[in-house]
């Protein structure tokens, strides 16, 4: 099966929305493709207050008003898709995915972050990287959070909200790296511990978790902490692993682009979290996504003269 479009993106986060929405009122054929669900990062987002037009919104409310508006608009989605290959090269962009061949004149890559494993877990299923679609489970359980950044102090925060029992946050490095008044209030909870300079060594997990072995990576003391679930904040990196033997990558792994997303092949835009960029935030998100749709849109009339 094969299937033609005028643009294909890849991602279906705020940053693939917004294209799609440019693109599809433009009078393109458009389909995104997401390996998840829509929404990426902002489906983990509890409360918005920064969003033009709310005042406060949640994360998943705003995914879902987005994705009323492309479908609206005639765009095909299609979510948990299995990317098996994809060729950027030539001018007609090739993508194979769950045994469809898709095809299209021009491609936006908007792919977003993701969350940085934490490896000695290996695959235990009480291992998560959202308190708020995963913390209910553990209400009056024991939970350890890895990561002591903003991201680490505010997820244990909305995790305590929803009733854990005992929570304990752990940082390898020599200090805290959130923001003081995150620190302050979650160490104002009684049920709350944080440790700098400790690491989590191993994982024991057979059908469910059981216990981590934390090691203080200043003493090299190891203690064992019985507990329910893991929740891992240790940062984010992007999912470009498909396109690094295609496209021009930084040492980081972004992809690298000029100010209207163009990217180093023709007729490939890339938007979103997954470029280089100071400000990661949903505005800068949609104006990404925004321009990369309004320059494919370009790059396609060229084509035809």
């Amino acid at each position: 099966m094969s299937t033609k479009y005028d643009v294909i993106i890849l991602g279906g986060g705020v940053a693939g929305m917004t294209s799609a929405i440019y693109a599809a009122r433009a009078n393109l054929r458009v389909l995104v493709l997401d390996e998840n669900a829509c929404g990426g990062l902002v489906n983990w987002t509890k409360v918005i207050e920064n969003m033009p037009s709310y005042t406060s919104i949640g994360g998943m409310e705003l995914v879902e008003k987005i994705q009323e508006q492309v479908e609206a608009l005639g765009v095909d989605i299609e979510e948990a898709a299995c990317i098996d290959s994809i060729d950027l090269t030539g001018e007609e962009k090739i993508i194979e995915a769950d045994d469809t061949i898709y095809k299209a004149k021009a491609v936006i890559l908007a792919t977003g972050r993701k969350p940085i494993p934490l490896e000695v877990a290996g695959e235990c299923e009480n291992v998560h990287f959202c308190a708020i679609c995963d913390g209910a489970a553990y209400k009056g359980k024991k939970v350890l959070v890895v990561g002591g950044g903003n991201s680490g102090f505010d997820e244990s925060i909305a995790l305590l909200d929803q009733g854990i029992e005992e929570l304990l946050l752990v940082e390898k490095m020599n200090r805290f790296f959130a923001a003081q008044s995150a620190q302050d209030e979650l160490t104002s909870h009684a049920n709350a511990t944080i440790l700098h300079s400790t690491e989590v060594t191993a994982v024991s997990c057979d059908e469910k978790l059981e216990s981590v072995t934390l090691r203080n990576v200043a003493t090299n003391e190891t203690i064992e902490y019985p507990c329910d679930g893991i929740f891992v904040f240790m940062g984010q990196q992007p999912g470009t692993a498909i396109f690094q033997e295609q496209l021009s990558l930084d040492s980081d792994g972004y992809i690298e682009t000029d100010e209207l997303m163009a990217t180093s092949l023709a007729g490939v835009f890339a938007a979103g979290d997954v470029r280089p960029k100071k400000y990661r935030q949903i505005t800068t998100a949609m104006a990404d996504g925004t321009v990369a749709a309004l320059e494919a849109e370009r790059y396609i009339r060229s084509l035809a003269g």
